[in-house]
């Protein structure tokens, strides 16, 4: 009975999204890199300036036993784990961020509810890990 009630929860999110690292780079480059810099490294022409220096997010994994924290990343963005150098949820672009929900799969194998712009920032950064 419970296997048939998560079929049926699975079924209610939909399938898991599609993932576009294309558009998930030129997204990147729009409203990441200032601060992260262009190669994903932390190093964006605004990082001097920022009281907490952004993350090198080509070692996401690495810093994560190897495993990339797509749960911690999706949350990030979305606003459900705010930083505080972005002052509030992901910061003035979270309109752009939100929108209809789609799946993905996170690091356990479970869905995670995000919107589809993140989704292909997820494919994206998963391509730059070293």
């Amino acid at each position: 009975m419970r296997l048939l009630g998560l079929i049926v929860l699975m079924g209610l999110a939909g399938p898991v999204a599609a993932q576009d690292a294309d558009r998930g780079e030129a997204i990147f480059g729009f409203y990441c890199a200032t601060c992260h810099g262009v190669t994903a490294e932390g190093n964006g022409p605004m990082s001097p300036s920022l009281v907490v220096q952004p993350t090198n997010l080509t070692a996401l994994a690495a810093g994560n036993g190897g495993v990339f924290p797509v749960s911690r990343i999706v949350m990030r963005i979305d606003g459900r784990d705010p930083l505080v150098s972005h002052g509030s949820a992901m910061p003035v672009y979270g309109d752009f961020f939100a929108g209809s929900d789609v799946a993905t799969k996170a690091e356990t194998g479970q869905p995670i509810m995000t919107s589809q712009p993140i989704v292909d920032l997820l494919a994206f950064l998963q391509g730059v890990q070293q």
